[in-house]
């Protein structure tokens, strides 16, 4: 029995490759988060204002933010498990039956386990349910031994005992606006209920728990980490100052704040990284950037509705019996089929050990832009198994940053072999902390068939065009008029993926209506009617075109602007409206979409787009 070899299954894409950096970060790592939530009176009275320039609770804004994380990560990492713990709570419930501690969740669900719809659901509704069902007090007060901080860090260690340091990143997120827990306390019942708190985080912290703070403060009452939390997490020196500085950016943007902590770089794989005559060091790789796909298709069974899984068996042509033994695949060649075995197609591929091996070096000038053909990665020595690797590694680090030099090595798994450049980077700081840490980035280097040499259009000069002084001059203004400022691709977001899980969100919660998405990748018409850009276009126009230019009448959709017959006869039914009148009693919504086109066609504003933006058009250019 044989079968034809299939190129694409020996021979498949990078990006197709289960070994490929984006797929294996799947597999890294995943985390384990448990959200550690105040919920004493205080965080129902103290107030801040919001985005929508109303006020609300602090207790509303963690619980909103918890809410929207929780989408966030049940599309981007719905392998992590989350558990949500609230403290000082007038109810109890969690396992250890400790007083003060209320660990929400839903049935049929482990206290700490991925996130599911019916999670959200129920927790989008905490906030009214909360008083009635769980009820909130203050846990440490004067005259009683109960520390509630105490035992809800009990707790949250308890939850986390699943999984191991090296299989699972375990932390635990506490959100509070109490920076001075046991301020009610004197004499040495303070001393010893802090001292048995801050051990209780120390013991977390050996079984290799993190303890993160997100501080929630008001503009006019900074909360104060000094009082007790920085010996808690262990702050001191420049880490300290750091995250004084940081406080009020945490508060300003919770939702980013979360966001950043959910999605922190996480280990991809670990690498040997062979210098010379036998000397490896261990490195650690990081995907700084991932694509973003919607998620493939699971078939189910329509009875079960549990996924399908797929088998395949082979059958004898001859016998119909189904064969046992693995088949065997052939190539045809010159007439003849070349039998292979599974294990020797495995043998042929495995042209790499997936590993890198140092080459040489070279200036830094040698790489260019073009080089960088897809996001690159990143990575930074661990001590875990080579001792030793840090400091070689940062011998290595400096000397190509003095020398500016870039080092070449051959990396790749086993399907897909290449040279790579090792990129160094230097650290960069700012007074609010690291922006850049210090590692190197691996590049992938094209094969030479991907470059593509540019062909010219025009082979003499002479027959090139060229602007005039005065084009060049209008064509500048035009695109300061219209420059972005601090552009970056991160500041859009793909509309048809957060359409479809837009789609998602409402199925799995049953919402009524699905969210609104706005497409910030159109273009912003009412910034492109402002005076300034359609003055600054109109002379780029007069001056490439000339004044006797007449633009052809066609029905494509989407003309921006209108021809000169249009223009005369907009101008002509201009005049029978009174369009302040219109704009100031909100009767432009009575025109039709022909009749707000002649304002703008006599004011050479683009006639684009639905009725509402020509409305919001014709009042932006009015000034109301």
């Amino acid at each position: 029995m044989s079968m034809d070899l299939d190129p694409d299954e020996v021979f498949r894409d990078d990006e197709d490759d289960p070994e490929n950096e984006f797929f294996k970060e799947r597999d890294a790592i995943k985390e384990l988060l448990v959200y550690l939530v105040d919920a004493s009176p205080k965080m129902f009275s103290t107030t801040c204002p919001t985005d929508d320039e109303k006020t609300a609770t602090h207790f509303q804004v963690a619980i909103n933010s918890i809410a929207q994380s929780l989408r966030t990560q049940i599309i981007n990492r719905s392998y992590d498990e989350v558990s949500i713990c609230f403290f000082n709570t007038r109810e109890k419930k969690n396992l250890q039956d400790l007083s003060g501690v209320y660990v929400f969740n839903v049935p049929e669900r482990e206290d700490l386990d991925r996130p599911t719809a019916r999670l959200i659901k129920e927790f989008d509704q905490i906030e009214e349910r909360f008083e009635k069902e769980i009820g909130s007090k203050y846990g440490i007060v004067p005259g009683s031994r109960e520390n509630s901080l105490y035992n809800a860090l009990w707790v949250a260690q308890a939850l986390l005992r699943k999984g191991s340091a090296k299989t699972a990143d375990k932390r635990i997120l506490l959100l509070t606006n109490e920076d001075d827990p046991f301020g009610n306390l004197k004499g040495v019942i303070k001393v010893d209920m802090m001292r048995t708190t801050m051990q209780r985080a120390k013991d977390a912290q050996d079984l290799g728990i993190t303890i993160e703070l997100l501080p929630l403060s008001r503009p006019d009452d900074e909360f104060n980490v000094s009082l007790f939390y920085a010996d808690l997490l262990g702050l001191e020196g420049d880490d300290l100052a750091q995250f004084k500085a940081l406080i009020g950016e945490r508060f300003e943007d919770l939702n980013d704040q979360l966001r950043k902590r959910m999605f922190k770089k996480r280990r991809v794989r670990r690498l040997r990284f062979a210098i010379f005559n036998g000397l490896s060091i261990e490195l650690n790789t990081y995907a700084l950037i991932r694509p973003t796909n919607p998620g493939t298709i699971t078939w189910l069974d329509s009875m079960t509705n549990l996924p399908l899984k797929t088998e395949r068996s082979f059958i004898c042509a001859d016998t119909a019996a189904i064969i046992q033994e693995p088949p065997k695949r052939f190539q045809s060649y010159k007439n003849e089929n070349v039998m292979f075995s599974v294990d020797e197609l495995s043998e042929v591929k495995r042209v790499s050990t997936g590993h890198l091996r140092l080459l040489g070096f070279k200036p830094l000038s040698c790489l260019k832009d073009y080089h960088n053909l897809k996001p690159a990665t990143f990575v930074f020595p661990s001590d875990e198994e080579v001792v030793g690797s840090t400091c070689l590694f940062v011998a290595l680090h400096r000397s190509m940053l003095r020398l500016k030099r870039f080092a070449v090595a051959f990396y790749g798994n086993s399907s897909h072999p290449q040279l790579v450049a090792l990129v160094a980077q230097d650290e960069i700081m700012t007074p609010s902390g690291q922006v850049e840490p210090p590692g190197m980035h691996l590049i992938y280097l094209p094969y030479s068939d991907d470059i593509r040499h540019v062909e010219e259009l025009h082979t003499d000069s002479n027959s090139v065009p060229h602007a005039t002084d005065d084009q060049i001059k209008k064509a500048s203004a035009l695109v300061r008029r219209i420059d972005l400022k601090d552009f970056s691709v991160c500041q859009f977001a793909n509309p048809a993926l957060q359409r479809h899980y837009a789609v998602l969100q409402a199925l799995a919660l049953d919402e009524d209506e699905m969210p609104e998405i706005k497409d910030e990748t159109l273009p912003d018409e009412e910034g492109m009617a402002r005076p300034g850009i359609v003055k600054a276009l109109e002379e780029f126009k007069l001056s490439v075109f000339g004044e006797n230019y007449e633009e052809e009448d066609s029905n494509i959709e989407g003309k921006a602007e209108p021809t000169r017959k249009r223009k005369a006869n907009a101008i002509k039914e201009y005049g029978n409206y009174v369009w302040a009148d219109l704009a100031d009693n909100g009767k432009l919504k009575d025109l039709t979409v022909v009749e707000l086109k002649y304002y703008l066609g006599a004011h050479n504003l683009p006639v684009t787009g639905k009725k509402e933006a020509l409305i919001s058009r014709i009042l932006t250019h009015m000034g109301k």
